[in-house]
């Protein structure tokens, strides 16, 4: 039993590891390996969507005849998950990427577009520099304009982390409090400032400012008037005369 466990074997004085037969394998054979889908995918006969890390077991062979500066190119097959059409894919070391060969077609990547614009924008000056030393000397004079703007907002935004680094929550509760109170005051000091100018607006009896109106003489006689009436009852209008014959 207990030889089973035992991980090293007897090898004989007389052992000669070049009389060992060697196993003949095809140069592009199949092995079934467990991934991860690099990519967002479309199947071209059903239309499914497989999207970028989905698992499945495929089938790697290598590329006969296909290198890029000495790297073996890989290919995978696998099945769709919905109608289990093959499609297959290779790698692509020189974009450091896959490229999908048959059976589906990859979705939309907005990233690749623009890396992709930047590469040519960077071939077209290379190119362009290769001839031309002016022109060279303009790009130079661009890219370290650009490498500067770029120094001096990343200064700026370490001068304003560090700022607000310095700041400490109390301090900011403190200030939030000072200036509630500061409005508050300031509110308060409105409406004592309107309630003064209402007041003195108004003139009472007795102060400098009041005015005693004078009366005419159309409003005596309309006093007097007013007054025998009130002490003689007959003398009312005409509607009220009947009232005063009678008693």
């Amino acid at each position: 039993m207990g030889e089973r466990k035992v991980l090293n074997k007897y090898y004989p004085p007389d052992f000669d590891p070049a009389k060992i037969p060697r196993r003949r394998q095809p140069k592009n054979q199949q092995i079934k390996v467990r991934m991860m889908l690099p990519m967002s995918i479309r199947c071209n006969t059903c239309g499914t969507y497989i999207y970028k890390g989905t698992k499945f077991n495929s089938r790697k062979e290598d590329v006969i005849g296909d290198t890029y500066l000495g790297i073996q190119i890989f290919r995978f097959y696998f099945k769709c998950t919905r109608c289990s059409a093959e499609i297959a894919f290779k790698t692509d070391p020189q974009n450091s990427d896959y490229v999908v060969e048959s059976g589906a077609s990859r979705n939309f990547e907005p990233w690749r577009e623009e890396e992709e614009a930047v590469e040519k924008e960077k071939k077209k000056s290379a190119a362009e520099e290769m001839g031309d030393a002016m022109k060279s000397l303009e790009n130079r004079a661009v890219d370290s304009k650009r490498d500067m703007d770029i120094l001096a907002a990343l200064e700026e935004m370490r001068l304003m982390k560090s700022r607000h680094a310095t700041v400490s929550v109390d301090m900011m509760l403190e200030t939030l409090r000072r200036s509630a109170y500061d409005k508050e005051q300031k509110i308060a000091e409105e409406f004592d400032k309107a309630d003064e100018e209402l007041i003195k607006s108004i003139a009472f009896p007795g102060s400098q400012n009041y005015v005693q109106r004078i009366q005419d003489d159309e409003d005596e006689d309309l006093d007097e008037d007013f007054g025998q009436s009130s002490s003689n009852p007959c003398k009312l209008p005409d509607d009220n005369l009947k009232g005063c014959l009678s008693t």
